[in-house]
């Protein structure tokens, strides 16, 4: 039986697998179980931002481990209180609550925002949003296709067009206690916010004591060259979730928040078993630093706009690039063939991408992605394209 047969004996159904395996990876390849290597412009879905087995990770994984792993949080823990201080210093939070994932950081947000509303207990959200596979998360998520078969979904959810302020101030209601936001839609295909439609939404929820939720999980990290997509506008979220490369590939989540909506949670009001674990934080703290000491941030800037202008060139000469979205490295291209079918022949060229909505090839590599990488994607999207 090869891994392959095994893991479709004993493994739940819930994936959609490219027939291939890693065994290991070093830097932006992956290396299959035959040895050949793949060029890797996914990160793992923005999650191995300082690619594979780097120095930084792997030592804190090692070093940390021989230490101490898990205890709990009935106890101080040194690494968590130190990421914390990390977090809080880059942003405009106060506080921090870690847990392990993506969808916990979104519901340890939601019930944040529906304690700081006392009374109010509606949340709005966007059209073609992503922020979880809970049945909450589900249900803050503005795409019908995730909710399907799940009902009843958890109830207390509106849903505004994205970029669209006319139908953002019809969904307004009084019951609304928060508006949860990506600046940068992932899962839905790459769309950025206008400043514009940043500033009203942010003018609007200042004035009626409405919470703003800012969804980081795949643009925090320095993904957009700035350590915090929110950085890009003139906004400070009241609350901002982060995950996948907060620690580039030890599982982690966090949950920041301002000490006036931070105070709503109180012992028991929330919590988790795993959530802050001596590892997994003294990962993200030593990616952190590493992403501030080694000047990552304007790496991913000037890569980035290389990137998104190789991309441009590759349009004015490919009528079936419809357009060509986002910043940094976060970067997507709107197509007019079947995302699957590009992403199949990428795979047989060993370049790994993904798609993302209906018609968008997405690229999300490692932050220490060089310029010969970009060069050779290019070079594959013209002749595939």
């Amino acid at each position: 039986m090869d891994v392959f047969e095994q893991s479709d004996k004993y493994t739940a159904n819930t994936y959609k697998r490219a027939k291939v395996c890693f065994d290991h990876g070093k830097g932006i390849y992956l290396y299959d179980n035959n040895g050949n290597a793949y060029l890797d412009f996914l990160a793992g879905i923005a999650v191995n931002i300082l690619g594979h087995s780097h120095d930084i990770v792997v030592n804190a994984i090692c070093e940390q481990a021989k230490k101490l792993i898990h205890v709990s949080n009935l106890y101080y823990i040194k690494e968590q209180a130190e990421a914390a201080q990390l977090l809080v210093e880059h942003s405009c939070a106060d506080k921090v609550f870690f847990c392990n994932s993506g969808a916990e950081a979104n519901e340890a947000a939601i019930k944040l925002a529906r304690l700081y509303g006392k009374s109010k207990k509606t949340i709005l959200t966007f059209e073609h949003s992503f922020h979880g596979r809970t049945i909450t998360t589900l249900a803050a998520t503005g795409q019908k296709k995730y909710q399907e078969g799940f009902e009843p979904i958890t109830q207390g959810f509106v849903y505004a067009k994205f970029n669209d302020i006319d139908d953002f101030y019809s969904k307004m209601n009084p019951d609304v206690c928060a508006v949860m936001i990506e600046f940068i839609q992932g899962e839905g295909g790459i769309n950025q916010a206008d400043a514009q439609f940043i500033k009203e939404i942010t003018d609007y929820c200042q004035k009626n004591d409405i919470l703003l939720i800012d969804d980081e999980i795949q643009t925090g990290m320095g993904r957009t060259s700035k350590f915090f997509a929110y950085e890009m506008y003139d906004c400070k979220p009241d609350i901002i979730t982060l995950a996948k490369g907060l620690a580039a590939g030890v599982p982690i989540g966090a949950m920041l928040a301002k000490d006036y909506v931070a105070s709503a949670f109180t012992p028991g009001s929330h919590g988790s078993t795993f959530g802050g674990n001596p590892l997994a934080t003294k990962v993200s703290s030593e990616v952190i630093n590493f992403i501030f000491n080694n000047n990552i941030l304007s790496h991913v800037k000037e890569t980035g706009e290389y990137f998104i202008n190789q991309l441009l060139h590759l349009k004015e000469k490919k009528a079936s690039i419809k357009s060509v979205k986002g910043i940094g490295l976060i970067v997507g291209i709107s197509i007019d063939k079947p995302c699957d079918e590009i992403v199949e022949k990428a795979l047989e060229n060993k370049i790994l991408i993904g798609k993302a909505g209906n018609d968008t090839l997405r690229f999300e590599p490692p932050l220490i992605v060089e310029k010969e990488h970009i060069d050779r994607l290019i070079e594959f999207l013209d002749s595939a394209l």
